[in-house]
């Protein structure tokens, strides 16, 4: 579906899996307040639980809320103490929101 002009697109949330509990997933659009109850569905699949690598490609958020971010640092502490976890694509105020809650102590966050 295609936004109206002058306003931001949806927020949509991928998961997949890549391999044995390895998992892709892909966030877009406007990762706002309105997108939290969402979020927090979606990151709570199991899937995410499981999977021991994560790889989140983060390359089509355009806007990321302090929120949402730590909506995503609470799924990515659920997952097993040893898994890899991997964010790339993220501009840099997003990038910069990640940061400001602490993500990085469980994740690598790439440009």
């Amino acid at each position: 579906m295609a936004s109206e002009p002058g306003r931001a697109p949806s927020p949509t949330v991928d998961i997949a899996a890549t391999g044995p509990q390895r998992i892709r997933l892909t966030l877009a659009g406007d990762l706002g307040t309105g997108a939290l109850r969402e979020l927090e569905e979606r990151f709570a699949d199991r899937r995410l639980a499981e999977a021991v690598e994560w790889d989140v490609d983060m390359s089509g958020v355009g806007h990321l809320d302090l929120a949402c971010a730590y909506a995503l640092l609470r799924a990515a502490t659920e997952r097993p103490a040893n898994a890899a976890l991997t964010v790339h694509g993220a501009r840099h105020d997003v990038r910069r929101t990640l940061r400001h809650t602490g993500f990085e102590a469980v994740a690598e966050i790439g440009g």
